[in-house]
């Protein structure tokens, strides 16, 4: 990258990185192609551990914690003082991913509604943005947010949207994510609401090991792969490269409430 970028949302664990020397060498990948800082995410109590264990070893690898919509039926009370705990941690920089999955109805769906609107009042009581997994369930995500009341901040991870959700969560003020399908090339209605997101709400992300940017797609996927997705978003909305470098990064920072 010609300028510095944050990869916002990875599971640096699930590609495979999971000792010191293992996320050193992650990060040094990330780092030489210009993505100089990672958060890497939990979806079950075991990763969420981890997460925080290993934004320790990093100074610029941050953590984000909780229990994903899919496994929304392990919320147990021990699970919640767990995740409490934590959640509160220095270096976790958001409460996530949570939300709601109506693909794989992996969990009840009044049991994921609930599970994550456990979720928003954790991130209200700690400050902290709500990093939102959405699939399949638009509607019912949204609807929680206006329900329980969201956050300051509200990151929609890897958005999967049209224009018109987007226009819906840039007037709430929401931050949009876009990860590697925005880069492939039938993805019209997400390249259509890539498009429409604010400068201001802009973020990129890989999702890693999973939804390798295109010409990669298929294979398995890492934080060095984020240049190809802001390529694809500059190109999609007409932006020069420097500069939406600059704006990304300044959003990750400000939304993380990570330092420049």
């Amino acid at each position: 990258m010609p300028a510095p970028v944050v990869d916002g949302h990875t599971h640096l664990d699930a590609c495979g990185a999971r000792t010191p020397e293992q996320v050193a060498a992650a990060m040094d990948r990330a780092a030489a192609v210009g993505v100089t800082r990672v958060v890497t995410v939990a979806d079950d109590l075991a990763s969420a551990r981890w997460v925080v264990q290993a934004a320790q070893w990093h100074p610029d690898l941050y953590a984000a914690v909780a229990l994903h919509p899919t496994r929304a039926d392990a919320l147990t009370d021990g699970a919640r003082r767990e995740i409490e705990r934590l959640a509160a941690d220095p270096r976790v920089v958001a409460v996530g991913e949570t939300g709601l999955d109506h693909y794989w109805d992996a969990a009840p769906h009044d049991t994921q509604a609930e599970a994550f609107a456990w979720h928003i009042d954790l991130a209200k009581r700690l400050g902290k943005p709500v990093m939102i997994h959405d699939r399949d369930a638009h509607d019912g995500v949204l609807a929680t947010l206006r329900a329980e009341g969201a956050p300051d901040r509200v990151i929609f991870h890897c958005f999967s949207g049209d224009a018109a959700m987007a226009r819906e969560c840039a007037d709430a003020g929401y931050f949009l994510s876009f990860a590697g399908p925005v880069s492939f090339r039938n993805a019209r209605e997400l390249a259509d609401a890539a498009r429409v997101v604010p400068n201001e709400l802009l973020l990129a992300e890989t999702d890693a090991p999973f939804l390798t940017p295109h010409p990669h797609r298929g294979k398995r996927n890492e934080p060095y792969a984020l240049p190809y997705t802001v390529r694809a978003l500059a190109e999609l909305r007409g932006q020069d490269l420097v500069e939406l470098c600059d704006l990304l990064r300044s959003n990750a920072e400000r939304v993380y409430a990570i330092a420049p």
